[in-house]
């Protein structure tokens, strides 16, 4: 389990237009916001994403990059974001599942075509949305077992003034007995 205020995982990968992404040297200004989907097959998700893209200008304005990523290989995650069409959301793709175990998602089984007609990925992981600062600490997590009922990116878009402007910690970084 991820802990607040303690360093995240190491997270390096291939993303769509923007060559390598290394968490470690995003360069945001107060954050990154990494945001990890199930994947094309997901109708879920292309709607989800949509909403970081159309809010990834006013999460910059706060300092804060934002990255979609998920364990699809280049082709699907191309497609997912030719479905999303956000130009200003970055698409990492190619996370190893082990990689997406140590940031503590889950992993699920292919249950064959969804919905929409797109076959599921043998194993991929489970949404979770991570607010890293620039530090490289853990400053807010959130992590699904199913598609559904994710955090809110206007919510988030939000609350940042008033985290920046109180200079608020990040919760939940008591690990001690109880």
């Amino acid at each position: 389990m991820l802990i607040p205020r303690q360093p995240v995982p190491g997270l390096t990968l291939e993303t769509l237009d923007s060559g390598s992404f290394d968490l470690a040297a995003d360069g945001a200004g107060f954050a990154t916001l990494v945001v990890f989907y199930r994947g094309l097959h997901c109708p879920i998700c292309a709607t989800y994403l949509k909403e970081l893209g159309r809010l990834t200008p006013d999460f910059a304005e706060k300092g804060v990059k934002t990255i979609a990523i998920s364990s699809d290989g280049k082709e699907r995650a191309q497609q997912m974001a030719d479905k999303v069409a956000q130009p200003d959301l970055r698409f990492g793709y190619d996370l190893s599942l082990q990689v997406a175990r140590d940031w503590g998602l889950f992993i699920s089984t292919s249950r064959g075509t969804t919905s929409i007609g797109i076959e599921e990925p043998a194993l991929f992981s489970e949404p979770g949305v991570f607010l890293v600062k620039a530090d490289g600490t853990l400053y807010f997590s959130s992590v699904q077992t199913m598609p559904f009922v994710r955090p809110h990116f206007q919510e988030m878009v939000g609350a940042l003034d008033f985290v920046q402007k109180n200079d608020y910690p990040a919760r939940g970084e008591y690990t001690d007995a109880v």
